[in-house]
């Protein structure tokens, strides 16, 4: 039967199961993954401009939508927060 692990997850496993990680090792692994949190939440930028087409959404929504321009202006808020959902995703890690 074949190792599913590689040389590098055999490695880590072993380091795992042989011993636990020293506390300046858990004070990194802690600092990373709040770091990496940190870099997942989005930017204020991207919060600002995703609030505002939700905004201009509900506004079209609320006064109703009885012209060819109420469309557009439906279209034209959808595809902004469209856009907003793609450009966060591309940059997320």
């Amino acid at each position: 039967m074949r190792d599913m692990l590689s040389g590098d997850n055999q490695q880590a496993a072993q380091r795992t199961i042989s011993a636990p990680p020293t506390s300046g090792e858990t004070q990194r692994l802690a600092s990373d993954a709040i770091t990496k949190r940190l870099e997942r939440l989005p930017r204020v930028e991207w919060l600002g401009q995703t609030i505002a087409s939700l905004c201009w959404i509900a506004s079209v929504l609320a006064y109703g939508i009885n012209t060819g321009g109420d469309w557009l202006q439906l279209l034209a808020a959808s595809s902004w927060l469209v856009a907003n959902i793609a450009a966060e995703r591309r940059s997320s890690p």
